[in-house]
């Protein structure tokens, strides 16, 4: 048997014997492409490439590419574990040519990489070719030998590929392996095509053409060769299977997850474990590369990733959270091909845990509604779509989980019903998606790029510096020159200028030429070049002069300090925290900085305390700060922490501050040593003193620490004092403080206690359970009354009092507060099987211009509009305790 790791190795190896480059995956969060949520092919790192953007030193290229399809157009989700090949999570393996060579060439290689290195009888596959590209036929016929019953040609789109309605396109080759007449199915493009028997396995897209608006087309002066096989899909057939979850490495991740759930493998549960071990793939990978479970974008795909799979654990009856227990499976599998598993594996389970954890508090809530909304129903009926958005919006179901949840069942949803009332409610998570990438200029400063080559930075030595002006730039593109007032994008051969990068801000400062003088207000880098935004205050400026450029120092100065204190403090983190917290985003501001970090709690104030005392005690050793340059391997040896998705070159620059008894790098005493590209303070005590000012949740998982360095944060325990002082005038408590502060804090609250029991005490006056407003109503007690001199906050423990003084029975009450009006229903415990109190608040507040409110049998609570309605209200409720 050929594992999924011999025959990546062997796809890479057989194409780096023909000259190509070996290129890592890149992220599965795109870079280049804004239009992608996640990467999905091989080529989306090369689409700057095909396009003729931007050129690299090699034109030959091979990738083994990890690709996600569960969001957007490429959305593989609901038939996951249910086929034999639909994943969320696959490999594409690839070869691509960059204008070398073509289909001459392509061809041969994939014929003698199935049949040879792969050992794929030649007799069992056939091939496709769009129905024009005679080209394409006759090498088939030539490199293979293939007769032309076993070359198809098709007239559709399948076989001809484009990147959008205009730009390159091309038709595509594909080759097909017959698995046997024992399998149902016919050849493509015969009417059963969509049957198991004949299986793509490899498709070549020939980029020849590029199209325009009208239709036409033209030869590109540049022909290139994109491919992409399934890894998982290819291996399944070498080892002797029609289903990718019959491979090795699936076999490992079901194994274990049959045995995590004591659970067993037969058809009762496959389908279950399927689908974890295809969603653990996709959530770790995602997770590892910082996308965390939210409600938009990314986060939402991975939630409802996610949430699939632990429905599934929930169905194969698992008490405890399931998903973060399997990841030690998934990393003994992937973890070689794919470090950045075991780097990140504690976050990963954690992650997953959490979530699950979440989930798990609303799933058998959730469940128990769809059950009874369609306890009725029978195969072939629609789940409204209200119903299906409810289950959305109060426990958190995708749409696609409930339409999962009653597959089995054939019942379908009412998706336009579940739109219409998603739009209606526009604050929860959306669909849609803003994207993340390159700018919309980004062909113009690729041009510059080439035409001048990339901006050398001078910033780690100096402040000060002349360079050559090369380019500008204003809205409408190119300049020739920017006179007094008007604002412009420079360019120079050099620069001492930081352009914003890796959370720390671009620097500002002044330009000054021979006949002009501008002010940088900013500093960008886009395609290798320092682009610095600038308005221009004297004269005129222009390419080709030479200029004069100096950084705000001070402001520089501050900046450096927050970037220095900001990896003392993620390392502070790790040490108090645990080695799961990561790097999720950073602000190094002249004022502040902010620090978001992987974390499933708060931070609790000693811990704090903790993390600020270690700081300060590094930036106290005033030891150096120390740079080098190596190479990544080199960086990952001595433990740099590295944040996973950036992009690293063959070099790097590795930051080293602070010595610790049992730290890192080689001597194995260095507190904190990062991959950074920033600049830094020569010693730590030049940052001077660390103030923590806050921390929060800034997201689902992740904690946000703001705080301030040098002056500034001396400022803040001015202020601080000056409160203090300001406090203890007041209270006249000298040293006990904290203790008057806490005294003050118990009176208020028993005085509002006994102001609260008071108000009941009024409202109950006239209304006790047994008074005149207690009225019977097919044959329950029931009291409804309108209460004054009470908020929202007194209804639950005034119907606690009726419902004790009731015995048995049903309280409806309204609170009119003037600016708000409040309702709350409770039922006694011995009615609730009979009668909820969500059903009468339900049908009072729809009387009273209100809408919604929720709770549980016993005690439900709303709000209304109009409290002049109040008896309508109370008429409603009877209505249902006269249908209970």
């Amino acid at each position: 048997m050929t594992s999924l790791a011999d025959i990546r190795s062997t796809f890479l190896d057989y194409f780096a014997r023909q000259g190509h480059e070996v290129v890592d995956s890149s992220p599965l969060v795109p870079r280049n492409d804004p239009t992608l949520m996640f990467t999905n092919s091989g080529m989306v790192q090369f689409k700057n490439l095909f396009t003729g953007v931007e050129t690299r030193d090699y034109q030959r290229a091979t990738t083994s590419q990890k690709c996600v399809r569960a969001g957007g157009k490429h959305n593989d989700l609901d038939n996951v574990g249910y086929t034999a090949r639909h994943l969320t999570f696959f490999e594409m393996l690839g070869n691509f040519s960059f204008g070398d060579y073509f289909k001459s060439e392509a061809i041969p290689f994939a014929w003698e990489l199935v049949t040879k290195e792969l050992d794929i009888p030649a007799e069992r596959l056939l091939v496709t070719v769009y129905h024009t590209d005679d080209e394409a036929a006759e090498i088939w016929k030539k490199a293979a030998g293939l007769p032309d019953e076993r070359i198809i040609r098709i007239p559709t789109s399948d076989n001809f590929w484009q990147m959008g309605p205009t730009g390159p396109c091309g038709p595509c080759t594909e080759i097909f392996f017959d698995h046997g007449e024992h399998i149902w199915g016919g050849p493509p493009g015969s009417p059963e095509e969509d049957g198991d028997r004949f299986i793509e396995i490899w498709n070549l897209v020939f980029m020849q053409y590029e199209q325009f608006e009208d239709g036409s087309r033209r030869e590109l002066d540049a022909q290139s060769i994109d491919t992409g096989m399934g890894l998982e899909r290819i291996s399944s057939l070498l080892q002797g299977t029609n289903n990718v979850f019959e491979t090795d490495l699936f076999r490992a991740i079901i194994d274990a997850s049959a045995h995590a759930s004591s659970t067993g493998t037969g058809a009762q549960h496959i389908t279950h474990h399927r689908v974890i071990a295809d969603h653990l793939r996709s959530t770790s990978f995602l997770i590892a590369e910082g996308v965390l479970p939210s409600n938009e974008g990314r986060g939402y795909v991975l939630r409802r990733i996610m949430r699939r799979a632990m429905r599934h654990a929930h169905l194969l009856g698992t008490a405890d959270p399931l998903m973060h227990r399997l990841v030690p499976a998934l990393v003994a599998q992937m973890g070689s091909a794919y470090p950045e598993l075991r780097e990140r594996q504690t976050m990963i389970e954690e992650t997953l845990r959490a979530e699950e954890e979440q989930f798990r508090q609303t799933l058998e809530r959730g469940l128990r509604l769809l059950d009874e909304e369609t306890a009725e129903m029978t195969e072939g009926a629609e789940l409204k779509g209200e119903t299906a958005f409810k289950l959305y919006d109060t426990f958190g179901f995708p749409l696609d989980l409930t339409q999962d949840a009653l597959r089995a069942r054939g019942i379908a949803v009412d998706t336009a019903g579940f739109d219409a009332a998603m739009a209606e409610q526009k604050a929860k998570a959306r669909a849609a998606w803003s994207g993340t990438g390159a700018q919309a200029d980004e062909a113009l400063w690729y041009d510059i790029a080439d035409e001048t080559g990339p901006t050398e930075f001078l910033g780690y030595d100096t402040e000060r510096a002349e360079g050559q002006i090369t380019a500008l730039a204003g809205p409408g593109g190119r300049m020739g020159r920017a006179a007094k007032g008007e604002t412009v994008q420079i360019v120079l051969n050099q620069t001492p200028f930081y352009a914003e990068s890796g959370g720390q801000v671009g620097d500002t400062g002044t330009l000054e030429t021979e006949s002009g003088r501008a002010r940088i207000t900013d500093c960008r880098r886009i395609a290798g070049l320092h682009v610095h935004s600038a308005e221009v205050t004297e004269g005129e400026i222009a390419p080709g002069t030479g200029a004069r450029l100096e950084v705000d120092h001070d402001r520089r100065s501050c900046i450096r300090a927050n970037h220095s204190a900001t990896h003392l403090l993620h390392e502070a983190l790790r040490s108090h925290l645990g080695d799961h917290v990561a790097q999720r985003g950073s602000l190094n501001a002249p004022d502040r900085l902010r620090f978001d970090f992987s974390h499933g709690k708060a931070v609790s104030p000693s811990e704090i305390k903790e993390i600020e005392a270690e700081v300060n005690a590094m930036i106290r050793q005033n030891t150096p700060v120390v740079t080098r340059i190596m190479t990544p391997d080199e960086a990952r040896a001595i433990g740099a922490q590295a944040l996973f998705g950036e992009k690293y070159g063959d070099e790097v620059r590795v930051v080293s501050m602070g010595r610790a008894a049992s730290g890192k790098g080689h001597d194995r005493q260095t507190y904190s040593i990062e991959l950074c590209g920033g600049t830094h303070v020569q010693r730590t005590g030049d940052i001077g003193l660390f103030v923590l000012t806050t921390e929060a949740a800034s997201s689902a998982g992740v904690r946000r620490i703001e705080a301030l360095t040098g002056a500034a944060a001396m400022a803040e325990l001015r202020r601080r004092d000056r409160t203090l002082a300001e406090v203890e005038t007041l209270l006249k408590s000298g040293e006990d403080t904290v203790a008057r502060v806490k005294s003050l804090m118990e009176e208020r609250r028993a005085l509002q206690n006994e102001l609260q029991h008071l108000r009941r005490q009024v409202a109950m006056g006239g209304g006790a359970a047994d008074g005149p407003h207690a009225r019977e109503v097919n044959g329950l007690k029931f009291v409804a009354q309108v209460m004054t001199g009470v908020t929202g906050k007194d209804l639950p423990p005034l119907i606690d009092e009726m419902k004790a003084g009731l015995g048995s029975g049903a309280v409806l009450l309204v609170a009119d507060t003037g600016d708000k009006v409040a309702v709350a229903a409770g039922v006694t415990e011995d009615l609730t099987a009979r009668v909820s109190a969500v059903d009468l608040l339900h049908a009072a507040v729809a009387e009273m211009g209100g809408k919604g409110g929720g709770g549980r049998p016993d005690l439900a609570q709303g709000g209304a509009r109009d409290a002049s309605k109040a008896e309508a209200g109370f008429a409603a409720a009877a209505k249902v305790l006269e249908g209970s």
